[in-house]
């Protein structure tokens, strides 16, 4: 059955790939986005050349109460209201511990658990309505924990306790979930040489890193195929957390 999503940071990397692969299995997608507006409006274009009106844009800084607000009401009305909530938009940047800015802390938690938490709350109405859920990306590090990335790996396992804890609070009428995504994308920034790759796979037990498309089948079982499943994080990673 075709379902309204509204996936956070869906222009670029992962999320695009996730739009395009729920996209494709029908359902209609409200993209949101935050800078990226010409990779945005492209995908959305794409998509809506196959099947009008799929594909609805919004663009909001998740760290503005009022545009958290102004995309709370598109995402009520669209089609009819969403179904879906992907909270997928992160910041991603390593914290070397003992010179953490304030700044810094307020960025990443507030894009990777703050917004999620709020984004919830105020759509909570809508999707009880609906029977709808909630998909939380979170990673691996949330349990482990990165050296160097101290503030991410902090804010991740928020986003982890979040989803168990509303998920019985909004029981029964809204199951929420997490995925927990190991090595899928290396970073755009270019910080990582052959050799850090080469090593980070060999610690994978399938031998590989991942594919954008594992995570959108991850989350396109949690939204379609997983009814009696709620306050869980499905880790997709290889097995990568099989190893120390």
């Amino acid at each position: 059955m075709s379902k309204n999503i509204l996936i956070t940071g869906g222009a670029k990397r992962v999320g695009a790939q996730c739009v395009r692969y729920l996209h494709a299995q029908g359902h209609n997608i409200l993209l949101h986005y935050r800078s990226s507006a010409i990779e945005a409006k492209g995908l959305a274009d794409e998509l809506n050349h196959e099947r009008d009106d799929s594909v609805r844009l919004v663009q909001a800084d998740l760290a503005d109460s009022e545009a958290l607000k102004d995309l709370v009401d598109v995402a009520s009305h669209a089609w009819g209201g969403v179904d879906v909530l992907i909270n997928n938009a992160s910041a991603f940047y390593a914290t070397e511990f003992g010179s953490v800015s304030e700044g810094q802390w307020d960025e990443l938690l507030g894009s990777n658990l703050k917004a999620p938490f709020f984004l919830v709350q105020a759509l909570a109405p809508v999707l009880k309505k609906k029977n709808g859920c909630v998909v939380n990306i979170v990673d691996i590090h949330a349990e482990r924990g990165l050296p160097g990335f101290s503030v991410y790996s902090i804010a991740k396992a928020g986003l982890v306790a979040l989803t168990k804890i509303l998920a019985k609070e909004l029981a029964p009428e809204i199951r929420i979930n997490a995925v927990a995504p190991g090595a899928i994308l290396w970073p755009d920034q270019g910080e990582m040489n052959e050799q850090q790759k080469q090593e980070i796979a060999a610690k994978v037990a399938l031998q590989r890193v991942g594919t954008p498309e594992d995570i959108a089948r991850a989350i396109a079982f949690l939204i379609a195929d997983a009814a009696y499943v709620t306050g869980q994080v499905i880790t997709v990673d290889g097995g990568r957390t099989l190893f120390t």
